[in-house]
């Protein structure tokens, strides 16, 4: 994966508009009319917003009915990779140790 493909998606991970509909999706796959009913968002917004992850096959459609729903293994793994990312966790991590 090219780094600013894995930027980008970060970038659409971490945004407001999506984390919130990727959380209602962590424990598994949702229909747009759920979503719409939930999070108060129309599902063409639904979809819009979901449309590069979907690309990227972090975000999957299935059909009959509608459906979407995340490939977490694909989420840990860019996650993973990140350098930010890992600096975070292991200041947190050490943080942690202090305190407790």
């Amino acid at each position: 994966m090219v780094e600013s493909d894995k930027a980008k998606i970060i970038e659409h991970l971490f945004n407001p508009d999506i984390s919130v509909i990727l959380a209602e999706l962590e424990d598994g796959a949702k229909e747009p009319a759920f979503l719409e009913n939930k999070l108060g968002v129309s599902q063409q917004e639904i979809k819009t917003r979901l449309e590069y992850l979907v690309g990227t096959g972090i975000v999957q459609v299935s059909n009959n009915p509608i459906s979407y729903g995340v490939d977490s293994g694909k989420i840990a793994k860019i996650m993973e990779n990140d350098e930010n990312y890992k600096g975070v966790i292991d200041g947190l991590t050490e943080l942690d140790s202090y305190l407790n």
